[in-house]
């Protein structure tokens, strides 16, 4: 039987600062575990928490760009939980008066219509640490708990239950992801764990009325969010099917087995025992504060759409392409401002640059071809230095050793010969060697000069100017 799925999904994020959010912490990835720790962290006796303004800047940047209204007093509220990563037994987060509510989103779906995705809240509050379990060696069993990122600023995003499909809940989490790190408050690097998702699910019931809502804790990345729902959703059609109950619950989801698995009774409010943080005082927030990072919010995707069409004179669909990732785009932009052609840079980055990140899967900041590097091939290209063929050769050299593109021409002697003599010493070895083919072209048979040209440069090694290549052998045969 056919189930109308009804999906919500709560995102959590970690803000760019340089600190933590009540301390003075490092705020950074990595590090010997328990080395960005201080007194906060450890809910030591006596300790007190400052809020960090910047954290909070860059969650109410995000509750503006996502049309958000904005509460002009917010409060920080005590979730009361025990687990060994939150030495304090409490989260700080917001409860009763978020930075902001009723939010929207419009994503693009794959038949290229537009759904808007309305936005509950969105709050601040401070991430928990983490439980290392090692699963080899001598300490496999064991469980460690590495608080470095405990009190790490974390914004989290509550959707409505709007999205209907797996394709909208990918398209949602791929477009909120572009957003974000386009207005800078966070990389969402998910390889790091500052972008993870929750998902909320159920079926509609046959009168329409929702059904029992699930929860799924404890995903990673977007394809893994993906496999989560697909399972969950199934499971809850088999119950269903089989008139068996859809207990309310939150379920982990294990990627490795690629199934959930019941985690505990869905709790409500009150089983976190709310109430106001006591150490933190209300934030009034003004009009004037709400201006002031309105004017901060760097340039949309959409803005950026347009400007690159108008500026560097590239096709709509190119723009499209590049600006999806804002930092695809500023890679694009750095190549221009070194010199390169734009549709040149254009046509490379949308070819080999976004395969080889999606083949690695990694961000394009990982990626050993540079603006610079890629800026200095395009401009051999056009100038003639080297042919289109021998660059596709350059490319994969400068991606492996990391050497300029200029130096690695140098190296392997691979400089195009655009001398007319060097060039028709090659032109007359191919057409003695192939009079068949010279025949057919003298007798109008266009595709025979594609066939000769072929033989010229692979006789050359790809190394003659192609276009003057091609005239001089016509004039030759002529």
């Amino acid at each position: 039987m056919n189930y109308q799925p009804v999906i919500g999904m709560e995102i959590h994020v970690e803000l760019l600062t340089a600190s933590k959010v009540f301390n003075a912490s490092a705020n950074a990835f990595g590090g010997e575990p328990n080395t960005h720790v201080d007194p906060v962290d450890l809910g030591l006796p006596g300790t007190l928490p400052v809020l960090n303004r910047r954290a909070f800047e860059l969650a109410l940047r995000a509750t503006l760009a996502l049309d958000c209204r904005i509460s002009k007093v917010t409060t920080f509220d005590r979730k009361n939980y025990y687990y060994p990563d939150l030495p304090k037994n409490y989260q700080i987060s917001q409860q009763y008066q978020p930075l902001g509510r009723d939010g929207n989103l419009t994503i693009l779906l794959p038949d290229g219509s537009e759904k808007n995705v309305g936005i509950d809240n969105i709050h601040l509050e401070e991430d928990a640490g983490k439980n290392v379990h090692p699963e080899s060696g001598r300490d496999a069993g064991m469980t460690y708990v590495d608080l470095n990122r405990a009190g790490v600023p974390l914004m989290e995003i509550v959707s409505k239950p709007d999205l209907r499909s797996a394709e909208e809940m990918e398209a949602y989490m791929n477009t909120m992801r572009s957003l974000l790190r386009y207005i800078e408050v966070s990389d969402c690097k998910i390889q790091e764990g500052s972008m993870r998702f929750e998902v909320n699910c159920s079926l509609l019931n046959d009168d329409g009325s929702l059904g029992t809502k699930v929860e799924i804790k404890n995903v990673g990345s977007v394809k893994a969010a993906l496999r989560a729902l697909k399972y969950e959703l199934e499971r809850q059609a088999d119950c269903r099917d089989a008139r068996q109950a859809v207990v309310q619950e939150t379920r982990l989801w294990d990627d490795e087995r690629g199934e959930t698995r019941s985690m505990r009774s869905k709790e409500g409010a009150k089983d976190y025992r709310y109430f106001p943080e006591p150490d933190l005082v209300p934030v009034e927030i003004s009009e004037e504060w709400i201006e002031q990072i309105r004017r901060e919010i760097p340039e949309l995707r959409e803005a950026k759409h347009k400007r690159f069409v108008e500026q560097y004179q590239i096709p709509d669909y190119d723009a499209g392409v590049l600006v999806e990732e804002k930092s695809v785009a500023d890679y694009f932009e750095r190549c221009c401002a070194l010199g390169a052609t734009p549709k040149t840079a254009s046509n490379w980055i949308m070819t080999e640059i976004l395969r080889e990140i999606k083949e690695a899967e990694i961000e394009i900041d990982d990626l050993p071809v540079r603006p610079d590097h890629l800026a200095e091939l395009i401009t051999m290209i056009d100038d003639g230095t080297i042919s289109g063929k021998i660059a596709k050769q350059v490319y994969k050299d400068m991606r492996e050793s990391g050497k300029m593109p200029k130096a690695i021409v140098e190296e392997k002697g691979l400089v195009q010969v655009s001398d007319d003599s060097a060039i028709l010493a090659f032109i007359d070895q191919v057409i003695a060697e192939n009079p068949g083919p010279v025949e057919d072209f003298k007798a109008g048979k266009e595709k025979a000069v594609g066939f000769l040209m072929g033989q010229v440069m692979r006789l050359s090694k790809g190394k003659v100017n192609p276009q003057l290549a091609r005239d001089l052998l016509i004039k030759r045969i002529k």
